[in-house]
């Protein structure tokens, strides 16, 4: 029987990413849990032996590096990155944001997410067999902006740009690229949409929403896909939450 394939989960102490690595844990995947806060990470792990604390920042490249060689000195390789860590502002318009604000969300959004795919792709590049898989999370905001959030909708369509270009660049070295939009997933981030946020008509409105644990099932069935196979783009949202149509 082969071993159990391995993902590190980058912003895993919450949110999202805790539901994906707990979807991934009860899968028999080997999960290695980034973020800067290392007992959210240890309550995400829970009594899973097959979890790995990997405490830093994905903003720091040292700290990135670090990361990555000790899951491959546990594991052996690293077969999937989950590039979920993320921040995003209050909404307002663009001569309201504060200029770190803007620095500081590209920094962690964008910027890490190169750190994190840099070091997974040089991994994946160098490991025998060669190869691995690289998953983005985007947004319904790499697609069309919410109103006031031009920084976080920016950081996302980079987002896109990033994805695009390693799954590119990847096709010599056996490494998939794809990118999962998520609209609506109910966390405590999100949990302002079932009290009313603003719309494009100024108004303000209760958002339909849907459980988070269809993001972890949604990033496990793009994980368990044959490097021969890739989803490319996967939307995963609110059936009824104001996107298409604009409606």
């Amino acid at each position: 029987m082969s071993d159990p394939k391995s993902i590190i989960i980058t912003g895993a102490g919450s949110g999202i990413g805790q539901s994906t690595a707990r979807t991934f844990l009860e899968a028999g995947w080997k999960v290695g849990l980034v973020g800067r806060r290392a007992q959210a990470l240890e309550e995400t792990a829970g009594d899973y032996d097959n979890a790995l604390v990997l405490s830093g920042d994905v903003t720091v490249p040292e700290e990135v590096d670090a990361i990555f060689a000790k899951a491959a000195g546990e594991w052996g390789r690293v077969d999937t990155l989950f590039n979920n860590a993320g921040v995003s502002l209050k909404g307002a318009p663009i001569d309201e944001i504060a200029v770190d604000d803007w620095m500081n969300l590209m920094n962690v959004n964008l910027n890490g997410s190169f750190l994190c795919a840099r070091a997974a792709f040089g991994q994946m590049r160098r490991q025998d067999p060669q190869g691995g898989r690289i998953i983005n999370n985007g947004s319904i905001s790499a697609h069309v902006p919410r109103w006031g959030s031009v920084a976080y909708t920016a950081s996302k369509h980079a987002i896109t740009g990033l994805t695009r270009t390693i799954s590119l660049d990847g096709r010599a070295f056996n490494i998939a690229c794809g990118q999962i939009d998520i609209g609506n997933a109910l966390t405590e981030m999100a949990r302002k949409m079932t009290k009313g946020v603003p719309q494009a008509d100024g108004s303000i409105a209760v958002e339909p929403v849907m459980d988070v644990s269809n993001v972890g099932k949604s990033v496990l069935h793009m994980a368990s896909l044959p490097l021969e196979a890739n989803v490319q783009f996967m939307t995963v949202m609110a059936s009824a939450m104001p996107y298409i149509g604009r409606g």
